[in-house]
């Protein structure tokens, strides 16, 4: 269902960036909410771009989109909110943006980074998390860092690197890193979501780290944090 191009008939708008709609389907027509930052026409072909559920409403619910509007969760659930009569209840989104950071150590002559290994998770990666509604890209990586480490990190504005993957089939994921410097390593985990955590080298990291992406993104960190030292 989520990801799919369906053809949908739009009745009307109903509140800012969000229109009542229908799909038409073997058992009739099936009731669904579009949402567009730009004015939609009668008919348009969307993109199932979230799939809810809402007391006051029997079943799931569709979300539409164009196909060439990205709506991740915070912005979805504010358009959401203003339905009358009903309340958002569960929401499963197509699109999904995390934000994080290679945190790294430097005592003496050493520099570490900060590899973490999620509660529901198999691998080493980085501490991360989803943007929360009103914030910015570093605002959700310092907070997750905090939440998750303990950490408070200076950001280093001139390093943000993007990883896209798709991690559950259809669910596209986009995670944005930046170069953070801690000023010490004693990490306090959130144990509801950390399972455990380990300071390295960059050599090490790359053994621990199994990802593409990650293995990129260590690139890149190493080089940026040996012009910082340089």
């Amino acid at each position: 269902m989520i990801s799919e191009n369906v053809k949908v008939n739009v009745l009307g708008k109903i509140g800012s960036k969000l229109y009542s709609a229908y799909t038409e389907t073997p058992n009739g027509n099936k009731s669904v909410y579009c949402v567009s930052r730009r004015d939609l026409n009668e008919y348009f072909s969307g993109i199932v771009s979230a799939v809810a559920e809402f007391d006051g409403l029997d079943g799931e619910r569709m979300i539409f989109t164009p196909p060439y509007e990205i709506f991740y969760e915070p912005e979805l659930r504010e358009v959401l909110s203003r339905l009358r009569n009903v309340r958002l209840k569960k929401i499963t989104c197509l699109y999904e943006k995390s934000c994080g950071a290679i945190i790294f150590y430097k005592a003496k002559k050493n520099t570490k980074i900060l590899l973490v290994k999620n509660s529901n998770g198999r691998y080493w990666s980085f501490p991360k998390g989803h943007v929360e509604k009103g914030e910015n890209e570093q605002q959700t990586a310092l907070r997750e860092i905090k939440e998750e480490t303990g950490l408070d990190v200076t950001i280093h504005d001139d390093f943000r690197e993007v990883s896209e993957y798709c991690p559950f089939g259809k669910i596209r994921k986009r995670v944005v890193f930046f170069l953070a410097q801690a000023f010490t390593d004693n990490v306090k985990i959130q144990e509801e979501e950390i399972d455990s955590y380990i300071w390295v080298d960059l050599q090490q990291a790359r053994k621990m780290c199994t990802y593409d992406n990650d293995l990129r993104i260590i690139e890149k960190a190493e080089t940026a944090i040996h012009l910082l030292h340089s």
